[in-house]
């Protein structure tokens, strides 16, 4: 007679154990994140400084801003990122929950964590496998479609996350640093300044007369403020997708204004 004893094998014992196991990972993972964020607490002097320095670089504020027709405009996930980098002992992140491709929906959740100070707030939210367009609503079935579809509604979602997170005084400094940063420049003048924007936004098919027309004054007139305005919009073509037309409608000239012009 065998005296071997039967080791457990069924798949439910081993997914059960493993998840126990992740739990504990999980947990111990969580207490030493705090344990070491209240024994190195971050200096403020230093978040002050390197916060200042870091948007007073264009790199920085070309980014720190968000501009979207209908949608509003405001600071951006770029700029949330960097500032909770900078202000330490935080965790952040965006996350799917589950993918149901039946129903054509995602559940997420993002979240901002100060672990120093042991306070969070996350979202939590379902994710439509779907986008509006001119014709309405269309379902999204690609799977590159989805994960972006998910993670641009998850990158908004972050963004409140980490804005709610962080005191104010210290995204409100930042905000102000990073506009003075795009009126000013690092050093070059407006004046050369513009020519060069413009020449850019000719290369994503935004005419000067359209330029003139969001900023309500000719070029010769823009201000620092026109520049800064401008180069968010910018920004929001080049890097965040939007598009050139939705951000910079053609003008219509009606036949009133040529009669009058003539």
């Amino acid at each position: 007679m065998s005296n071997a004893v039967a080791l457990p094998n069924d798949s439910a014992t081993l997914v059960s154990q493993a998840s126990a196991i992740e739990q504990a990972r999980a947990i111990a993972e969580v207490q030493a994140a705090v344990t070491v964020a209240q024994n190195r607490p971050r200096d403020l002097a230093s978040v002050d400084r390197e916060m200042r320095e870091a948007c007073g670089r264009m790199a920085l504020a070309e980014r720190a801003f968000y501009s979207v027709p209908n949608r509003g405009n405001g600071p951006s996930v770029h700029l949330a990122r960097e500032l909770a980098a900078i202000w330490g002992n935080m965790d952040s992140s965006v996350r799917e929950l589950r993918r149901d491709d039946v129903a054509g929906e995602s559940e997420m959740i993002a979240f901002s964590w100060d672990q120093q100070r042991n306070t969070r707030n996350s979202r939590s939210f379902i994710q439509p496998h779907a986008k509006s367009t001119n014709k309405g609503r269309k379902q999204l079935t690609d799977l590159n479609d989805i994960y972006l579809s998910n993670q641009n509604t998850g990158a908004r979602a972050l963004r409140e996350c980490i804005f709610a997170t962080l005191p104010a005084w210290f995204t409100e400094t930042a905000q102000d640093i990073c506009r003075a940063t795009l009126k000013n420049g690092e050093g070059e003048p407006l004046a050369e300044r513009i020519p060069k924007m413009v020449a850019a936004f000719g290369k994503v098919g935004v005419s000067p007369a359209r330029l003139e027309a969001r900023a309500g004054r000719k070029q010769a007139s823009w201000t620092a403020d026109d520049f800064a305005d401008l180069k968010i919009g910018y920004t929001s073509i080049t890097r965040d997708g939007l598009k050139a037309e939705d951000e910079f409608p053609e003008t219509v000239v009606t036949v009133a204004e040529i009669t009058g012009a003539a």
